[in-house]
């Protein structure tokens, strides 16, 4: 076992406690990995289920579609992020307090401490059975992601790690992975996001030397998390993690390669990346909602598979958003673009960041949310300086007002509709990065738009019923046992800024009844030189 205290849960621990909040739907008859297991998951996303009602899938009676069994093995979906909720526990914090957290462990890592045995080498599997139907890879439960599309198993919560052979620096970053034989698999580090592994790979080319590699499954919470962050290449991700720990990742050197992988891992695939040739690999259901049609990636031989006698393999629901994968990245990408925004370029107005999850995938919609009365020259620094803090991000980016719902689409496009003119309130930037998503027809190059939707000035008021109305038809809804409501903003009117107390007073007079009252106001003001449409602002009621 590890030596030494351990300040953080193993997946095992997690899924325990998850049960203790009725966070997991544990499913103990027979489900087959590679037609049911994913699309079973899939609809508490595809389903119209709150995301707070989503829960994480724990499935002890694996088989496959030839009905083999995986004695001591169970695939868990939805204990990283089916939730946020969840994403908190896995943190051990609480959500308001996860984006400091990330922050504090970027500028505060703790090192990693490596240990000499761990649980993760319990059980050694090494040499020709690797390659045997049964051993290796083939013993392991990956399910399909998308039955019908995609064209094996794939990993697709594993951590991949590399060394970089100039530094020694060790990189970690979450890819899929496509099962291609008992001892083969092939990966895809992606390019337009500057994968850490992508760029190691191309060092290890350089040299004439293949790349060692290890694969975990089943990684502590607090270690996958990392995963998906975009951070600088020459930082090693597990002090990071150790920083949100608050204690030293416990790690142990591979059986194969030099490669140091975190001890209370479930599983790890160790092996070799070619760097003379690479493989077809997908097609392969992506998170931008697209089928990833077959292209050439790297291959890696595995030289060794360790693990727990008992082991638990996470997989995460991708593919379409909303999904697990969306949830990772949104709850820790949107307070670093905040901080970023904030405290790295001190645009002061800025008061929040969020991405669009559904279908879009959090990488092309960034909206940032103004203060009110923020310079328009800040707003274009806000804009442009979120668009260029990585190469993938940001595609279109939109400055918002604070009672703009950044999480409602339609709320954006009233925005949008209304707040921006095309021609002054809109700027296009050439030459950027790709992106991650199917490749435009027709076009060799990405662009970013930027649009200032905040109002330009004073509006008028929302053209719905004062919150007391509404508040006191809500009542009454509810007396008369009517569907259960939910609230889509804005459900009441307020003001913008471009409303008068007279105009106020006349709405009281109506509401109680005294409209006629009114019409003498407006009687007493009539004109013989104003034209249609002509604004009548500062007329006054005279009374009677």
């Amino acid at each position: 076992m590890a030596e030494g205290p351990v300040g953080y849960d193993d997946i095992d621990v997690h899924v325990e406690r998850l049960k203790s909040f009725g966070l997991v739907r544990s499913v103990d008859r027979a489900i087959d990995k590679d037609t049911e297991m994913h699309p079973l998951v899939r609809w508490q996303y595809r389903g119209g289920i709150a995301e707070a009602d989503r829960k994480a899938f724990l499935f002890a009676n694996v088989v496959d579609a030839k009905g083999r069994s995986y004695p001591g093995a169970r695939v868990v979906i939805g204990a990283l992020a089916g939730n946020r909720q969840i994403y908190a526990l896995g943190m051990k914090r609480p959500e308001a307090e996860i984006g400091k957290a990330w922050l504090d462990a970027i500028a505060h890592p703790i090192p990693p401490r490596q240990v000499s045995a761990a649980p993760c080498q319990e059980v050694v599997e090494t040499g020709e059975t690797l390659s045997q139907p049964g051993h290796g890879l083939d013993a392991l439960p990956i399910p399909i992601s998308t039955p019908g599309y995609d064209t094996a198993p794939y990993l697709t919560a594993a951590l991949w790690f590399t060394r970089d052979p100039d530094s020694g620096i060790q990189n970690m970053g979450l890819y899929r992975g496509n099962l291609k034989a008992p001892d083969r698999l092939a990966v895809m580090m992606e390019r337009s996001t500057l994968a850490g592994g992508g760029v190691h790979w191309l060092k290890y080319r350089k040299r004439g030397q293949p790349m060692p590699v290890a694969v975990v499954l089943g990684a502590p919470p607090i270690v996958a998390f990392v995963g998906p962050q975009k951070l600088p290449l020459d930082c090693d991700e597990l002090t990071v993690a150790g920083g949100l720990a608050g204690c030293p990742i416990n790690v142990v050197k591979c059986k194969t390669v030099d490669l140091l992988v975190p001890a209370e891992s479930q599983v790890v695939i160790e092996g070799m990346i070619d760097t003379d040739r690479l493989e077809p690999e997908g097609p392969f259901g992506e998170s931008h909602g697209y089928m990833a049609l077959e292209e050439y990636n790297f291959s890696m031989r595995v030289t060794a598979i360790t693990r727990r006698p008992s082991y638990t393999i996470t997989s995460i629901i991708s593919q379409v958003t909303p999904s697990e994968s969306s949830v990772i990245k949104k709850v820790a990408y949107e307070p670093l673009y905040l901080a970023h925004l904030r405290d790295g370029l001190n645009i002061k107005g800025v008061v929040r960041v969020s991405m669009h999850e559904p279908l879009t995938n959090l990488r092309p919609f960034v909206f940032l949310i103004l203060k009110k009365g923020t310079p328009k020259s800040e707003i274009w620094r806000a804009l442009m300086g979120a668009a260029s803090l990585t190469p993938a991000i940001g595609k279109f980016c939109i400055a918002l007002d604070e009672d703009i719902d950044p999480e409602d689409t339609d709320h954006v496009l009233w925005a949008i509709a209304y707040r921006s003119n095309p021609l002054t309130d809109t700027h296009v930037v050439p030459n950027r990065g790709k992106g991650h998503g199917p490749a435009l027809k027709g076009s060799d190059t990405d662009a970013t738009m930027l649009i200032d939707a905040t109002a330009k000035g004073d509006y008028p008021p929302v053209a719905l019923p004062k919150k007391e109305y509404m508040d006191r038809a809500r009542a009454l809804w509810e007396e008369l046992k009517l569907p259960p409501l939910r609230p889509q903003s804005p459900w009441s009117g307020y003001s913008l800024g471009d409303w008068s107390e007279e105009w106020d007073a006349c709405a009281a007079r109506a509401v109680r009844g005294d409209w006629i009252a009114n019409g003498r106001r407006s009687a007493a003001h009539m004109s013989i030189t104003a034209e249609p449409q002509d604004p009548a602002r500062d007329i006054r009621f005279e009374g009677d």
